[in-house]
């Protein structure tokens, strides 16, 4: 029986265990994993077994509310400098994500402020971050939803459905609350490369919820635009500079550009929090590079490319605000030039 129960990551109180998917083996097998374990759930993050900034963020809090309760110490010092040493340690895991950096301080925040009830309140919290981002992402698919009632078919690029958030979704959200509402979105999926999210993981969840999808390779996204299949891109992101600057997935760029020159528009489905108001522009965001062997061997039991050979493989990209036509987040819709008056 499962856990999560069509989550994506959950908090197991009964037995003070983190709960999340293990993504990097579907879709040939679905594994719920529980631990306890610092270094596993580390890993969890690290290797992409839990992916997607909303689920980063909210996996995160789990992890320091299941930590802290599995301490043996009940002294409040003890516990709050253990506290900020896995705060300090985990935000290194994946740079670029703010939603990450975003739950780890609410959690320090909720630490300083607890004192005696620190082990309850850390829980407390954590349940509270599944619940909100529920909501969040619900909130962000109503709008979506609105924005293509005259719209019968988007693409979208990595994975930012039910599998990057606790629930929802973020960049499929719209879709799914679409369906709900009687109005039935076709998607074009973007394979992602080079560690395939949109092959293994939106096609995997979009057809298992009876959604229309098709999946193509990266570079068929500018002939399917041509051609007039697509009346939207919807995409989701991992941080959101002052000017609107967006950081996503590798690739998202030149979705974008190409979004621009059809005359397409181009919506960002995240939760406001992904709005990093301390940097002034996308210059200033860090982008993650990965293990070059996700390039030259990932996928095949024989290496794919000649030993030796230089690989630069940047995890995101940073499409400029002017190729945007507007953020869709659980307070609204929120075009570029009016990021301003929320800061």
């Amino acid at each position: 029986m499962s856990f999560l129960k069509g989550a994506t990551v959950g908090y197991d109180t009964v037995n003070n265990k983190a709960v999340f998917i293990d993504q990097t083996l579907l879709p040939s097998k679905y594994t719920e994993v529980f631990t306890d374990d610092y270094g596993e759930m580390y890993d969890a993050v690290k290797s992409l077994k839990v992916r997607g900034a909303p689920a980063i963020g909210v996996f995160a809090g789990i992890c320091i509310a299941v930590l802290i309760n599995k301490a043996e110490s009940e002294d409040y010092n003890t516990l709050f400098a253990k506290l900020e040493k896995i705060c300090n340690d985990f935000v290194k895991c994946r740079p670029t994500a703010v939603n990450l950096k975003w739950a780890l301080e609410k959690m320090l925040c909720e630490g300083k402020r607890s004192k005696e009830d620190i082990k309850e309140n850390l829980k407390a919290l954590a349940l509270k971050m599944i619940d909100d981002d529920v909501a969040v992402c619900r909130k962000i698919g109503e709008y979506g939803a609105e924005l293509l009632k005259d719209k019968n078919a988007v693409l979208t690029h990595c994975n930012a459905g039910r599998l990057a958030a606790v629930k929802y979704g973020t960049a499929l959200a719209p879709v799914y609350v679409a369906k709900e509402q009687g109005h039935s979105i076709k998607v074009f999926a973007d394979e992602t490369r080079p560690l395939l999210q949109g092959a293994r993981l939106t096609a995997f969840e979009l057809k298992n919820d009876g959604i229309d999808t098709t999946l193509i390779c990266d570079n068929t996204a500018a002939t399917v635009m041509a051609s007039g299949k697509i009346q939207a891109v919807l995409v989701g992101c991992d941080r959101v500079a002052r000017n609107g600057d967006t950081a996503n997935k590798i690739g998202t760029l030149g979705v974008a550009i190409l979004a621009k020159h059809y005359g397409i528009p181009f919506y960002v489905c995240m939760p406001f929090s992904t709005f990093d108001f301390t940097i002034s522009d996308g210059s200033k965001i860090v982008i993650e590079e990965r293990n070059p062997e996700e390039v030259t061997d990932f996928w095949y039991k024989e290496r794919m490319a000649p030993t030796g050979v230089n690989v630069l493989n940047y995890a995101f990209d940073v499409t400029p605000a002017p190729l945007v036509t507007a953020f869709i987040t659980e307070k609204g819709v929120i075009r570029p030039s009016e990021i301003e008056k929320y800061i």
